[in-house]
């Protein structure tokens, strides 16, 4: 996929916030497109003023629902069986499912909110989701919540960068982990705080 990279960054230049909505919406649903690739050029448009950083937020948050929803019917109408049958004609691979399967298996809703930050899962999440046949709000309420600060910091560290933005494509799935833990800290000190008052 890394050599369609130039046509993906060429769509988003022509057409703006939809190209965001848009691959967002395939990267969710499956198609191995990464979204530091998607959102960090998105926040260097922003840094070159051709872009709006809150409409470039909105635009990453409604694709990415878009394409998680889906694949989450995609689960819960087809059913594992299906996805192992025919998901390889949709760059679903087995391991992959498998390793989203096990993180809802041990942590249920909670991954569905912090497998979006994470390489690899963040994409499949939806899959096991469906499988279950989860509550449809509540699963939507999980990605919402799990999806915004993983776009907003992307963005953020994307028009932050500037020219540089690529940079973090560099570091691949580490670059990932790291946001990762920043959120998680983040989250544990509000809660630390909020719990104390």
């Amino acid at each position: 996929m890394e050599q369609y990279s130039t046509l993906f960054l060429q769509f988003i230049t022509s057409w703006g916030y939809l190209a965001i909505a848009l691959l967002m919406a395939l990267e969710n649903a499956c198609i191995p497109i990464p979204s530091e690739l998607i959102l960090g050029f998105a926040g260097y448009l922003v840094f070159a003023g051709k872009m709006n950083f809150a409409e470039a937020v909105i635009a990453g948050i409604i694709g990415g629902m878009i394409g998680s929803i889906i694949t989450y019917y995609i689960g819960f109408l087809g059913g594992r069986p299906f996805v192992e049958k025919y998901g390889k004609y949709f760059f679903m691979k087995k391991d992959h499912v498998a390793a989203a399967q096990k993180w809802f298996d041990n942590y249920g809703l909670k991954a569905v909110f912090f497998s979006r930050m994470l390489p690899v899962v963040r994409t499949f999440i939806s899959l096991p989701a469906g499988f279950a046949k989860i509550n449809i709000k509540k699963f939507i309420a999980c990605t919402f919540a799990g999806s915004l600060p993983w776009t907003i910091l992307i963005i953020y560290i994307g028009n932050f960068l500037g020219e540089n933005w690529k940079k973090m494509l560099a570091v691949g799935h580490d670059f990932s982990l790291l946001i990762c833990v920043i959120i998680i800290a983040v989250i544990i000190i509000i809660y630390i705080h909020q719990h104390k008052k």
